[in-house]
């Protein structure tokens, strides 16, 4: 195909390449059809062909030499809006390869859906349509902008940090992909000045952030420094972010900040891409093609040229295994951590007189709830679900099962009176209020997360841990940091440090941290210590390998019939582990990188037969 040269906008006539809007393994390949020159099509047009007798869409991808002895005409043109252009289908092509997914489903993923009637050229704005007409409000006002790159009295942050210059110069018309370890307290504003900086050399910027409710303080502060020129591409209907982005494709902004789909915004003249907590889970889609916008940036970033900056306060492994530049503070930046024993209920002598001087402190505690059910006292069985068998927890004043969520009654004899063991974040509340001088509080699940007050001890788990510009606590202490590392998965032990890295860059400047941990020697608990992500990364990328899953590994689950195992072992795998699940073959795969097309390819050749039935890309382990 020769399309590769020819400019996105340029009008085509011919045979042409179509993707048909049918998001299927099976038929993920492109068709041919007959462009009339007249329709003033070209690559990215959504067009209406006919397909196995019906009408249906399709997105125009190129020209092509492969002509097929019949060749149906293009019907007609939907709109004269392009989807793409060439730069974001290689874009998209390159997802198609990597995560195993039909063409089609990943043009359909990254733009939003099509309202016709705000296709006007020249649409008015104003405040609502940068906005989004239902976007979120911020829950607690906005913040001070951070003072733009080059004001008088401040220095560049960059300036602090090792090969800071080196991103500096690489965003002023530069390439690469930079992997920066933020100090705590400075993710807002070196977000800022990377903008600052790439706005400068004349070019865009894209900032992906992993969530939007609350408002995060980045996306407060990139909105305060450059104000009109922000698109804020989250919130609202379907018709406001349609509007949305048909105007970041006309070019009416220069910087783009939201969620996943923000990564494919159709900026001109990109120049930066930044991931910020870019270790976060939620920067992965949990619908085909479930790609990862850390991965999906540094690709769109090498494909236009552009600065690709992964910022994490405590950067996940899988980011350290990509080809990078690290960007690092100079000197320490990190708060002292202290780690004890757990007292009783994890009530450790020196927490109870760190939270006794305490007057603005956070307690994070993973667990939810007031304590887990042990046995029955009307039978002196040990505790389990009636109706599933699994584990009680009291919260919210009721004892549920944390499987099927029953009422808990006792699986021997129905009883509903159990003996509880004491612990989760309902009972830190209770004990912690008895301890401080100043109100405790807690966030309890569904509450809205906010920072503690300026008198107020603050109880909450993971769902607390936000971008909300939270800094200067007395105290910050990480309950139960044992029970993190035994959640179930491959990445349990990772997704804990991350978790308490950035509670515990909430004590910076002058706070301090407590870790309660049986494990004192811990490789994650000496990493939260030591503020250095890569003595975690030493031990654990070989317990992975070990495993079957090594840091870097495309990891697929397939299903399908009982035939899948077999074909499956026939290819290059590192791992493969089958089991059954509702009638249906389930493997789980993990590859070389270099291996992941040839893997593709066999899928695809399975689907048309039959065989696979699903394809689900790094998932959860």
């Amino acid at each position: 195909m020769s399309s590769a040269a020819r400019s996105s906008s340029e009008h085509l006539s011919g045979p042409v390449e179509v993707c048909v809007d049918r998001p299927l393994l099976a038929l993920d390949r492109p068709f041919t059809y007959e462009l009339p020159g007249e329709l003033a099509a070209g690559v990215g047009s959504l067009v209406q062909v006919r397909f196995h007798g019906k009408l249906v869409r399709g997105w125009v991808l190129g020209p092509t030499d492969d002509v097929p002895p019949r060749m149906l005409a293009i019907h007609k043109l939907v709109t004269p809006v392009r989807s793409f252009d060439e730069p974001l289908l290689q874009l998209y092509r390159w997802m198609r390869e990597r995560y195993v997914s039909p063409l089609a489903a990943v043009i359909g993923r990254a733009a939003p859906p099509r309202v016709a009637g705000e296709e006007v050229e020249g649409v008015t704005g104003g405040a609502d349509l940068r906005r989004g007409r239902s976007a979120p409000s911020p829950p607690f006002g906005r913040l001070r902008a951070p003072a733009p790159v080059g004001t008088p009295g401040r220095p560049p942050l960059l300036d602090g940090y090792a090969n800071g210059s080196r991103l500096v110069g690489a965003l002023a018309g530069g390439a690469g992909t930079f992997l920066v370890r933020t100090a705590p307290g400075e993710d807002a504003a070196l977000a800022v000045e990377a903008v600052e900086a790439a706005l400068e050399g004349g070019r865009s910027a894209v900032v992906v952030v992993p969530e939007v409710d609350p408002v995060p303080a980045t996306v407060e502060a990139i909105d305060d420094a450059f104000g009109d020129r922000v698109a804020r591409f989250f919130g609202g209907d379907k018709r406001a972010r349609y509007r949305m982005w048909l105007e970041i494709g006309r070019g009416r902004y220069r910087v783009v900040v939201g969620t996943r789909p923000a990564v494919f915004a159709p900026v001109p003249d990109l120049g930066l891409v930044y991931v910020t907590r870019e270790h976060h889970a939620l920067h992965r889609e949990e619908r085909a093609p479930y790609f990862h916008a850390r991965d999906v940036a540094a690709e769109r970033a090498r494909i236009s040229g552009a600065v690709c900056v992964l910022a994490s306060v405590m950067p996940s492994l899988a980011a350290q295994a990509m080809p990078h530049q690290r960007v690092e503070p100079k000197r320490r930046r990190w708060p002292p951590v202290e780690v004890v024993a757990p007292g009783p209920e994890g009530r450790a002598p020196r927490l109870v007189r760190a939270l006794r001087g305490a007057k603005r402190a956070f307690l994070y505690e993973p667990l939810r709830g007031y304590g887990v059910a042990r046995v029955c006292r009307a039978c002196g069985e040990p505790a389990a679900c009636a109706s599933c068998g699994g584990t009680l927890r009291a919260e919210a004043g009721s004892l549920r099962c944390t499987v099927c969520e029953a009422p808990g009654r006792c699986s021997s004899c129905g009883a509903e009176d159990f003996g509880l063991a004491r612990g989760g974040a309902e009972r830190v509340e209770e004990w912690a209020e008895g301890v401080a001088d100043v109100p405790v509080s807690r966030i309890a699940p569904g509450d809205r997360p906010r920072v503690p007050a300026s008198a107020e001890i603050l109880v909450g788990g993971i769902d607390a841990v936000k971008d909300l510009g939270t800094s200067g606590l007395d105290l910050v202490a990480i309950l139960n940091a044992d029970a993190s590392q035994r959640r179930p998965g491959v990445s349990a032990r990772e997704q804990a440090l991350t978790a308490w890295a950035e509670v515990a860059a909430w004590a910076m400047p002058n706070g301090r941290v407590i870790v309660q941990s049986s494990r004192p020697n811990d490789h994650a608990v000496q990493a939260l210590v030591a503020g250095r992500p890569e003595r975690f990364a030493r031990t654990e990328r070989p317990r992975l390998a070990e495993a079957g899953f090594p840091v870097g590994a495309p990891v697929f689950r397939v299903a399908g019939t009982e035939e899948l195992e077999g074909a499956l072992a026939k290819s290059a795998h590192r791992t493969l582990l089958v089991s059954a699940l509702e009638g249906q073959t389930v493997c789980l795969v993990a590859l070389d990188p270099a291996d992941a097309p040839s893997f593709g390819d066999l899928v695809r050749r399975l689907a048309e037969r039959g065989v696979v039935t699903r394809v689900e890309a790094e998932p959860h382990l």
